[in-house]
């Protein structure tokens, strides 16, 4: 249990991101794709009614004992959080108003933001453009693990740590791999949401702030959900560097599992990603795929040639921004 895993770098690669080549020519052979993008019109009724169930949650959780507060917070509360994450995500490509309302998706993800506890929509906005753009990008693609994380995470229990920390190393992560200015949506997005836990904690106290705080943090680290995760992009077979997973955890996560379609076409919304498998299903059956998050989360830990190393990496061009 105690052995080491035999990577020790990086999968370095010298070739372009697949997904640009097979966007192009999945689009050629069936245009029809294109009248899946747009926004989704259901998206922002869905996650509404999320967060005004977790508000609903704060105040039936205001007088509970603290272990019901953190059975709670992991076995409901955080799952929604971490719904309301990947919702986030979506929003984040303008799938909740369109391209033309661009201005309305950032102040909705801030919306969505509130039962999370933690400022957290306007700075994964700022990085995420990075990950589709510069997949794998070295110092570009803050998904990627530091060197020290592949060094040192490197035996099953290690590993095992690092995934119930995985929410402390994607908040820090930015900051020493590429650190960028700090924006007036981040400030803002930060001064809504301490103001709306100021907010719960003055009419039902601290419990509710825990409560949400804690859900988040508990699961986006060790949890079934969290496969995704380890299942989008790291390396479980050579040469593969994006991974779908087509199973049932997909209804809780925005279709967030359909991961070669959203890399392949980014502005179509997670209802509308298994269409594109269905459509162009000879670009994706084919392909390996993950059928359970929680296998991804077991052999990740007890595989001793995965790790944090075990993503492609390569060396990208910055694009000029128009």
């Amino acid at each position: 249990m105690g052995n080491r895993v035999t990577r020790e770098d990086f999968e370095w690669v010298y070739t372009e991101q697949p997904h640009t080549q097979r966007r192009k020519e999945i689009l050629a052979k069936y245009p029809e794709i294109k009248t899946l993008m747009g926004p989704d019109p259901h998206l922002k009724w869905i996650v509404s009614g999320m967060v005004f169930m977790q508000l609903l949650a704060c105040y039936l959780v205001k007088d509970l004992s603290w272990k019901w507060i953190f059975f709670w917070a992991y076995a409901f509360g955080g799952c929604i959080n971490h719904s309301l994450t990947l919702a986030i995500h979506d929003i984040s490509h303008n799938v909740a108003f369109g391209n033309k309302q661009a201005k309305w998706n950032r102040w909705f993800a801030v919306f969505a933001n509130l039962p999370i506890g933690i400022p957290y929509s306007a700075s994964f906005k700022k990085y995420h453009i990075d990950h589709h753009r510069y997949l794998g990008g070295d110092s570009l693609d803050v998904d990627i693990p530091t060197d020290f994380e592949g060094w040192f995470f490197c035996t099953p229990l290690r590993k095992l740590l690092w995934l119930f920390l995985q929410p402390l190393f994607y908040s820090l992560r930015p900051l020493y791999v590429n650190p960028k200015a700090i924006t007036q949506m981040e400030i803002l997005n930060a001064l809504i949401q301490f103001s709306v836990d100021l907010i719960i904690y003055y009419l039902w106290g601290l419990k509710p702030v825990i409560y949400l705080i804690a859900g988040t943090i508990l699961c986006l680290g060790f949890h079934p959900i969290s496969g995704h995760f380890i299942a989008e992009h790291y390396m479980f077979l050579k040469g593969y560097e994006t991974y779908s997973y087509y199973g049932p955890l997909n209804w809780l996560t925005f279709n967030v599992g359909y991961h070669m379609e959203h890399h392949d076409f980014p502005s179509i919304p997670g209802c509308r990603l298994p269409m594109v498998k269905k459509i162009a299903a000879e670009y994706y059956d084919n392909l390996p795929h993950h059928q359970s998050w929680i296998r991804v989360l077991w052999d990740f830990v007890f595989d001793d040639t995965l790790g944090p190393y075990s993503r492609v990496k390569r060396l990208c061009k910055l694009a000029k921004e128009s």
